[in-house]
C-alpha cells in the first residue's frame, strides 16, 4: 500500500495507484515519493488551485509549465486524477536519473535548480530573487532571513519513511 492511498476516492484508487507505480518505475523512484509530493502540493486533488500563483493540479503546475507541456491549467483542473498523471509523468521525465530521494522528488516540482545542490545553497535564479522566493514560500524560511536554503526546505518536508511505517 502506498502512503496517502486511502485518501483517494475509492472509485479511482486502484487505477491511480497502479499508474503512480508505473510512472515511478519508469522514473526509477520510490512511488511513495511521488505520492508524498502530490499530497504535499494538492492533497491528491487534480483541481487544487493556488489563488495567488495560478498553480493547479496534483503537483501544482504553473501556467507556463502547463503550456510547455501542451496543455493549460484550466484543462488540467478539468481532468480526473488518473488522466492528469500523464502530465505529471511528462513533467518529471526529463529529470529521470537525477532523483535520488524524496527531497529531490519534491525539488523537481518546487524548484528544479535545487536538485543535488548542497544544503546551504540558496534558492534563486537570475530572474527570480531569493527574497521573492522566500516571501512567496515563507513557510520554508525557517530562520526568517528572507531567503530559502535547500536545508530549510528539506526540514519542512514530511518524513516519508516514518509515514510508510505507520
Amino acid at each position: 500500500m502506498l502512503i496517502y492511498e486511502n485518501n483517494l476516492y475509492p472509485s479511482i484508487r486502484t487505477a491511480f495507484v497502479e499508474k503512480v507505480k508505473i510512472i515511478s518505475q519508469k522514473l526509477g523512484i520510490d512511488p511513495d515519493w511521488l505520492m508524498g509530493v502530490m499530497w504535499q502540493e494538492s492533497r491528491l486533488r487534480p483541481s487544487a488551485k493556488n489563488s495567488i500563483s495560478g498553480a493547479t493540479g496534483l503537483i501544482q503546475f504553473m501556467p507556463d509549465t502547463a503550456q510547455a507541456l501542451g496543455t493549460t491549467t484550466q484543462a488540467l483542473a478539468a481532468m480526473d486524477a488518473v488522466t492528469q498523471l500523464d502530465f505529471v509523468y511528462k513533467y518529471y521525465a526529463p529529470y529521470s536519473g537525477q532523483i535520488h530521494s524524496f527531497a529531490d522528488t519534491y525539488f523537481v516540482t518546487f524548484f528544479p535548480a535545487a536538485i543535488g545542490k548542497p544544503d546551504d545553497w540558496v534558492l534563486q535564479t537570475a530572474s527570480l530573487s531569493a527574497g521573492k522566493i522566500a516571501t512567496q514560500n515563507n513557510i520554508y524560511d525557517v530562520n526568517r532571513d528572507g531567503k530559502l536554503t535547500v536545508a530549510e526546505v528539506k526540514s519542512k518536508l514530511p518524513n516519508i519513511d516514518a509515514i510508510k511505517k505507520k
